[in-house]
């Protein structure tokens, strides 16, 4: 933890020491954390959503770093959200993919899928050496109000083949995705834009505003794919506004 505390009336914050920036490895970054041990951390965590956090297991953080503001807070504005072609493709490609959300509870079953997809998409990144205590600690954490949005293929005798995990939080006003994981396997499927997509999907039939999508990095790679859910709402450090 760090030794910057920032107090306020109602919340501690704390700056994190430099660590190895994830997204750019030649980069030193920091981030701005929420006080781990306040017991009101449940209650102001979606308020921090708004405010461009995040969560990772029992941590809500945003990036601060000295001299770089290239992670972006975005998030899709569900009613106004409509599917562009490429996705209606991906949507038709697995339209007999079973949705269920289950309580925020590892299975073994989840468990290995997660550990293939880390040894496709993650190795020698850190986290292909986890296990059961590393999956609960970054996925469900102690306190969050955690689902798993789990699809399967379809099969008349009981669950079908687990295709792909998305571990998602729920407020009163909206869902954040936590992390996905997917059969590494069925790359082809679009796993990835489909769990988003059914996410988006269970935010409006429950009617909540926003699907939280973490940051998104302009130029970065792996972030590309945020940029094609629209509109893209992004957050400039005071407010929301579309992403051009």
């Amino acid at each position: 933890m760090g030794t910057e505390p920032q107090d306020s009336d109602d919340l501690r914050l704390f700056h994190t020491g430099e660590h190895a920036c994830g997204y750019w490895p030649e980069r030193a970054a920091r981030d701005l954390v929420l006080d781990p041990r306040d017991p009101r951390l449940r209650h102001w965590y979606p308020h921090a959503l708004g405010w461009g956090f995040r969560r990772s297991g029992d941590i809500v953080y945003r990036p601060h770093c000295a001299g770089c503001r290239a992670c972006v807070a975005v998030r899709i504005p569900v009613d106004r959200f409509v599917p562009d072609r490429s996705q209606r493709r991906c949507l038709a490609r697995n339209a007999n993919v079973e949705m269920r959300v289950l309580p925020a509870h590892r299975t073994a079953e989840q468990l290995a899928l997660y550990r293939r997809y880390l040894a496709s998409r993650h190795a020698g990144g850190g986290m292909d050496g986890h296990g059961a205590s590393e999956f609960d600690q970054f996925l469900i954490g102690s306190w969050s109000e955690g689902r798993f949005l789990e699809l399967r293929e379809p099969s008349p005798q009981g669950p079908g083949k687990l295709l792909a995990v998305a571990v998602t939080d729920c407020t009163d006003v909206s869902l954040s995705a936590v992390y996905t994981f997917y059969e590494p396997d069925l790359a082809d499927r679009g796993l990835g834009t489909l769990a988003i997509l059914r996410q988006i999907e269970w935010a409006r039939r429950e009617r909540r505003r926003h699907v939280y999508l973490g940051y998104w990095i302009d130029g970065h790679p792996k972030m590309d794919y945020k940029r094609r859910f629209r509109p893209l709402e992004a957050f400039d450090g005071r407010q929301w506004h579309d992403l051009p």
